[in-house]
C-alpha cells in the first residue's frame, strides 16, 4: 500500500474542503493517486448528498431579485441544518447561485431549476459541508410590461425573512414601504374577500365554543362570534391593517391617496411550516458514548 504522508491528506483537503479523515481514507483506496482520489469522491458525493437528503433543514437564507425596469421579480428560500452553516460563503454563494439562475431562467419550480444545472452543485455543496442543503421554494411576480405596474421587494437584514410585492400605480418607494409592511406585519391576503372559507369556518368554531362558554343569550352570542370574525379578518388582510410606519393609516389608505392598488405578494420567512426535531442533546451524547 502507498504511503500517504500528511502533505498529501493537506493537499486533497485543500482541494476538496472535506474532512482529513475522510481525505486520508480516500487517498489510501486510490493508493496515493491524488486525481484518483478527486475523482472518487466525486462518485460517491451523490450517494452522500442522498444519505443526508433526510435530515430536516430548516435554517437558511430567503433571497430575491428585481429587474431593473420592475416588472419582474423571484425570490426564494435555501435551507441548511444549522444556522452556522447558513453563514458559510460557500452555502450563501450556492444562495445566489439559485437565485440568479431562477431569475435568469424566470423559473419558479423547484424541480425544473435543479435540473437546469444546480443539483450537481447542491450535492457538491453538501460533501462538502456535510450538511442537507434544500432548495425549498421560489416565487416570482411579473407584468407584461414595465408599464402595467411595479414589482418590488424587501429583504430582511438578516436574510430571514423576505417579500415581493407587485403594486399597480404608485412608485418602488411606496411599493417597497408596503412590502417592508408585509414582512414586519405579516398578513395572509390582500383583500378581506380573499380570506379562504376553511380558515374563517374554523375561526368560527373556535369562537363559538369560547362564547358559548361565557352563558349568555344566543342572541348575544351570535353578536359575538360575527363581531370577532370581523376583527380577526381585518387582522390577517393586508388592505385593513394599520401601516406599520403610522399606526393611524390603514394600508388601504395610504394607498388610495397614491392612486396605487396591491396586486399581490409573496412572504417568505426561512423555516416556516417545517416540522424541526427537538432533539435532547445530552441524551444524544450519552446514545453515543453508550
Amino acid at each position: 500500500m502507498a504511503t500517504i504522508s500528511a502533505s498529501m491528506v493537506k493537499e486533497l483537503r485543500e482541494r476538496t474542503g472535506l474532512g482529513m479523515m475522510e481525505c486520508k481514507k480516500a487517498l489510501q483506496e486510490s493508493e496515493g493517486d491524488m486525481e484518483g482520489a478527486i475523482d472518487n469522491m466525486r462518485k460517491a458525493s451523490g450517494l452522500k448528498a442522498a444519505k443526508k437528503s433526510s435530515r430536516i433543514a430548516a435554517e437558511g437564507v430567503v433571497l430575491a431579485k428585481i429587474a431593473e425596469d420592475g416588472n419582474y421579480g423571484v425570490i426564494v428560500e435555501v435551507n441548511s441544518e444549522t444556522d452556522f452553516a447558513a453563514r458559510d460563503d460557500n452555502f450563501l454563494g450556492f444562495c445566489q447561485q439559485v437565485l440568479e439562475q431562477s431569475f435568469a431562467n424566470r423559473e419558479a419550480d423547484v424541480a425544473q431549476l435543479l435540473e437546469s444545472g444546480i443539483e450537481e452543485t447542491r450535492q457538491a455543496l453538501v460533501q462538502k459541508i456535510g450538511e442537507n442543503i434544500s432548495v425549498r421554494r421560489v416565487g416570482r411576480l411579473a407584468f407584461n410590461d414595465a408599464n402595467e405596474g411595479i414589482v418590488e421587494s424587501y429583504v430582511h437584514s438578516n436574510s430571514r425573512i423576505a417579500v415581493l410585492i407587485s403594486l399597480q400605480g404608485g412608485d418602488e418607494s411606496l411599493a417597497r414601504d408596503i412590502a417592508m409592511h408585509v414582512a414586519a406585519m405579516n398578513p395572509m391576503v390582500v383583500r378581506a374577500e380573499d380570506v379562504p372559507e376553511d380558515v374563517l369556518a374554523k375561526e368560527s368554531e373556535i369562537y363559538s365554543a369560547q362564547a358559548r362558554d361565557s352563558g349568555k343569550p344566543e342572541e348575544i352570542i351570535e353578536k359575538m362570534i360575527s363581531g370577532r370574525l370581523r376583527k380577526f379578518v381585518a387582522e390577517v388582510s393586508l388592505l385593513d391593517q394599520p401601516f406599520v410606519k403610522d399606526s393611524d393609516t390603514k394600508v388601504s389608505d395610504l394607498l388610495k391617496e397614491a392612486g396605487a392598488d396591491v396586486v399581490g405578494f409573496v412572504r417568505y420567512e426561512v423555516g416556516e411550516g417545517i416540522e424541526k426535531d427537538e432533539q435532547d442533546f445530552a441524551a444524544e451524547v450519552a446514545a453515543q458514548l453508550s
